[in-house]
């Protein structure tokens, strides 16, 4: 009695077991829009890894920001539209000249592409890195100490730039980086800023241009009111360093400020916040890479992708050094076919043809990216894997020209920023 109790119960687990297997994620091939996609880059000879822009989808996700920033400026940030023409697409439809800049090379890059740009640095840069942007400036419309200003985050680095401004002989405007809960730097308190701000005054050279708080700790779970209470302590954090420029304001007016605050997840909640930021900084959002999926972005859409060739097809799965015939298969039905895919490992996951997955004992290659699926993934040599990138800025370095895409046609070819300068 005892043996067949056992029997029976190992009968039950093992079913149990069975049904908690992995389902069946394929749905077949390309939906209409990756059909598209993939024709367009085949028409076009690009039978490499291709990063992919949308133009539909990016201007939707532009007049989006536009109806929701209402009078408060849009700053681009530049560093998540690392490409000098993909910037003036964006800037001519957002009708704004106000970008975000974080890396020194692409600021010289964009005061050269764009002098016409108002620049704001959107982290503190190296005083060795500023006196390499003047040294590399090229002589023309740009004028820095008009259309530039510098992050500033510590008396250290205030110092530093004071230096700088005197042997160097500049007129500098600094914009000062306040904590407003990110715990990632900045003034800490508004008495910081006052003895910050009585410093900047002291030295003729330079000019205070504004604050900086970034905000993205604030898209905390909805539930229990996490969200609200984080973003009143954000809103109250920088109205008390406004207050505190506000009392030693002198002759500077309000308005000639730049107060900018929030981030792509962020920049929905200041909709009803009056008398703090005047502009808002966003960039990831509009292209809406998959770490975006929030649902402060409900509203956008995703306008980035990778398209890259199959290389080879197996059915079945082989493992190096590993025979575990068809066990695979059993168990999890997404690994009955075997894809090599030109390129890989990139800050990307693949989204279509659905259902493809990567392999944790075979591992991610840079040069062949093994990718599995089930007998439902159809996909044949020299057909086009898609992957959705996890984040924009340094994933949309990686591939060379972008191709800028409308309606499933190639409409325009943008190169990246320079890396170096």
């Amino acid at each position: 009695m005892k043996r067949r109790s056992f029997l029976l119960a190992a009968a039950g687990a093992a079913a149990g077991l069975w049904w908690l297997r992995p389902e069946n994620r394929g749905r077949g091939g390309h939906e209409a829009y990756f059909s598209e996609l993939s024709a367009a880059l085949q028409r076009e000879g690009l039978a490499r890894p291709t990063m992919i822009v949308d133009l539909d989808r990016l201007d939707a996700n532009i007049a989006a920001v536009r109806r929701a920033v209402g009078p408060r400026a849009f700053r681009i940030v530049a560093k998540s539209l690392p490409s000098a023409p993909m910037l003036e697409y964006v800037m001519a439809r957002a009708e704004t000249q106000r970008l975000m800049v974080f890396h020194q090379p692409f600021l010289n890059a964009v005061a050269a592409s764009h002098p016409g740009s108002d620049l704001l640095l959107g982290k503190p840069m190296p005083v060795i890195a500023a006196n390499r942007f003047y040294e590399r400036l090229r002589p023309g419309a740009f004028d820095p100490a008009r259309q530039l200003q510098w992050l500033i985050d510590s008396p250290e680095r205030l110092r530093q730039y004071r230096e700088l401004a005197e042997a160097r002989d500049l007129k500098l405007t600094l914009n000062v980086e306040i904590d407003v809960g990110l715990r990632r730097g900045g003034m800490g308190s508004p008495a910081d800023l006052a003895r910050m701000l009585a410093a900047i005054r002291e030295d003729p050279r330079l000019r205070f241009g504004g604050l900086m708080g970034y905000d993205a700790h604030a898209v905390l779970p909805e539930a229990l009111g996490f969200r609200a209470r984080e973003f009143e302590r954000v809103e109250a954090r920088y109205r008390g360093f406004l207050e505190a420029w506000r009392a030693q304001a002198g002759d500077q007016r309000e308005e000639d400020l730049v107060l900018n605050a929030a981030g792509s997840p962020t920049y929905r909640l200041w909709d009803d916040v009056d008398g703090l930021s005047n502009e808002l900084a966003i960039g990831s959002g509009l292209v809406k890479p998959l770490k975006f999926d929030i649902d402060t972005l409900a509203e956008h859409v995703p306008a980035l992708f990778i398209g890259t060739p199959v290389l080879k097809v197996k059915e079945g799965l082989e493992l190096p050094a590993i025979d575990m015939g068809p066990i695979h298969q059993l168990w999890d039905p997404n690994r009955a076919r075997t894809f090599f895919v030109y390129g890989g490992y990139w800050k990307a996951e693949p989204v279509s043809p659905p259902g493809l997955v990567t392999h944790p004992i075979y591992g991610r290659s840079t040069n062949q990216e093994m990718l599995n699926g089930s007998q439902q993934v159809d996909l044949a040599v020299d057909d086009t894997v898609f992957f959705r990138p996890t984040q924009s800025e340094f994933v949309m370095l990686q591939f060379g020209p972008i191709a800028a895409m409308r309606g499933g046609k190639l409409i325009d070819s943008w190169e990246p920023l320079p890396q170096v300068a």
